[in-house]
C-alpha cells in the first residue's frame, strides 16, 4: 500500500480531501504531531481500513478556529475499521478483525489505564496526559477520518466485535462506541442518573442525545433535554425526552412546568465552551451559562456529568479569560448546595464493551436517537457545513463503502 485520502482541516470554516501517506508502524513529522512522538515506533499497533468515522462536534470547535490547530491536520477521532496489518508485538487482535477504536489513546500499561482512567493516559502524549487521534495538542496521532489509520497498543485499544456479518449489519449504531455514546453514558452515569432520577441534559447535539439515551438506559423516569435548536428538540422528543427551548429563557421555569418543581436530580453539560446565553441573550456566546445554570437546577446534594468540551487555550474567546478558559463560575452556588462535579475526556473503555453488548441484543437504537446518516468520505465538507449550521444529524463518513444503501 502506498496511498491514503482523508479529510484535513485547512482554515476556520474549511475542510479538504487531501492525499496524504499510508500509515506505518512508526510516527512520522507532520501538522500537529508533538516532536517529542517523531520517530515512536510502534510494533504494538495494527493498521486498519476504516469502516466508519464520524464527525464531531468535538472536531467543529477546531474547524471553526476556536483552537491552535495547525493547518493540515488530519481530522477525526471516532473510528470503526477492519485489521489489515498488524506490528510484530501484537498478539490477540487478527487481520480481518472488525474492530471500535476508543478515541481516548492509552497505552495500558501505566497507573491511571490500570484504574480504567484511559482518558488521561501517562505514556501517549508528551505534554500532558490524554490522547486523541486527529485532535490539537493531543500528541499528534493521525486523524481516522481516512481511508486507513494506525492505532497503537492494537491488544489494548481495539474492541474487536463478536460476529462480523453481525457487526456490519449493526454498523451505524456500533460506530457511536468509539465517542458519542460512552461519552454521553459517561455523562450519565456520573450525574448519578439511576432509576427514577429526573435528568437535565443540557445541549441536544449528538453527545447531548446520547446522554439522555443513556440516562434512560439506567433507568431515568424522566429526561429533559435543553437546546435552541427545534430540529434538534425534536428529534430528542422521538425517542422519548421532555424539552425545553432555551432561546424562550431560563430552563428553570420550563423545567417547573414539567415536573411541579424547578429543579432535577442530576445535570449533564453537553455544551461546553462554545454556550451561549439564555432567553433573549441565546445569540450572544456566555460560556460559563450551562454549568451556571446546571448548578441553579440541580438540587441540593446532586451530581453534574459534564462531557462538554472545554479549553485551556480558545483563540475566538469572547475576553481574555475565556480565550484561557477561565470562566465565570458560581462556585459558592455549587459549595452551597453540595454538588459534585465530573469533567474530562470519557474513559470510553470503561464502558464501550457493555454498550456493545446492549447494542447487539437490541436493548438500545443509539443510531436512530442520534439520527445518523452515512456519507461518502467525498462529502465530508458537506456534512461539516450543514452539521455547524445546525442539522438534527449525526454524519458517518463511509470511505471505503462498506456502509451499504
Amino acid at each position: 500500500m502506498s496511498g491514503n485520502r482523508a479529510v484535513a482541516y485547512k482554515e476556520p470554516g474549511v475542510v479538504e480531501i487531501i492525499d496524504t501517506d499510508y500509515p506505518t508502524f512508526e510516527l512520522k513529522d507532520g501538522p500537529g504531531v508533538n516532536p517529542a512522538n517523531v520517530g515512536r515506533k510502534v510494533p504494538h499497533g495494527a493498521i486498519l481500513r476504516t469502516v466508519t468515522t464520524n464527525i464531531c462536534g468535538s472536531d467543529q470547535h477546531m474547524v471553526r478556529g476556536r483552537t491552535t490547530a495547525p493547518q493540515d491536520l488530519v481530522l477525526g477521532h471516532e473510528i470503526t475499521g477492519e485489521v489489515v496489518e498488524v506490528g510484530p508485538d501484537v498478539e490477540f487482535i487478527k487481520v480481518g478483525d472488525i474492530v471500535s477504536v476508543p478515541f481516548n489513546i492509552s497505552c495500558g500499561r501505566c497507573r491511571n489505564c490500570k484504574e480504567q482512567k484511559t482518558g488521561i493516559c501517562l505514556n501517549v502524549n508528551p505534554d500532558r496526559p490524554g490522547s486523541a487521534y486527529g485532535y490539537v495538542d493531543m500528541g499528534g496521532w493521525v486523524g481516522g477520518q481516512a481511508e486507513f489509520v494506525l492505532v497503537p497498543y492494537a491488544d489494548w485499544n481495539l474492541l474487536r466485535f463478536p460476529d462480523r456479518d453481525q457487526a456490519l449489519e449493526k454498523i451505524m449504531d456500533l460506530t457511536m462506541l468509539s465517542d458519542i455514546f460512552p461519552t454521553g453514558f459517561h455523562g450519565a452515569v456520573t450525574a448519578g442518573v439511576g432509576v427514577g432520577s429526573t435528568v437535565y441534559v443540557a445541549g441536544a447535539g449528538p453527545v447531548g442525545l446520547a446522554a439522555a439515551v443513556g440516562a434512560q438506559l439506567l433507568g431515568a423516569a424522566v429526561v429533559i433535554v435543553g437546546d435552541m435548536n427545534e430540529d434538534r428538540l425534536a428529534q430528542a422528543r422521538s425517542f422519548g425526552c421532555e424539552t425545553v427551548n432555551v432561546s424562550n429563557g431560563d430552563p428553570k421555569e420550563q423545567i417547573a412546568q414539567i415536573l411541579g418543581v424547578p429543579e432535577v436530580d442530576c445535570g449533564v453539560d453537553a455544551v461546553g465552551f462554545e454556550a451561549r446565553g439564555h432567553g433573549k441573550d441565546a445569540s450572544h456566546e456566555a460560556p460559563a451559562t450551562v454549568l451556571n445554570s446546571l448548578m441553579d437546577i440541580t438540587a441540593a446534594g446532586g451530581s453534574l456529568g459534564i462531557p462538554g468540551l472545554y479549553v485551556t487555550g480558545d483563540p475566538g474567546g469572547i475576553d481574555d479569560a475565556a480565550k484561557h478558559g477561565s470562566l465565570s463560575l458560581s462556585l459558592g452556588t455549587g459549595w452551597a448546595k453540595s454538588l459534585s462535579f465530573t469533567t474530562g475526556q470519557c474513559p470510553v473503555m470503561k464502558y464501550n464493551r457493555q454498550l456493545m453488548m446492549a447494542i447487539l441484543h437490541d436493548k438500545v437504537q443509539i443510531a436512530k436517537a442520534v439520527n445518523a446518516k452515512a456519507i461518502p468520505l467525498e462529502d465530508a465538507p458537506r456534512g461539516y457545513a450543514e452539521f455547524d449550521a445546525g442539522a438534527a444529524t449525526k454524519f458517518v463518513l463511509n470511505p471505503n463503502g462498506y456502509v451499504k444503501a
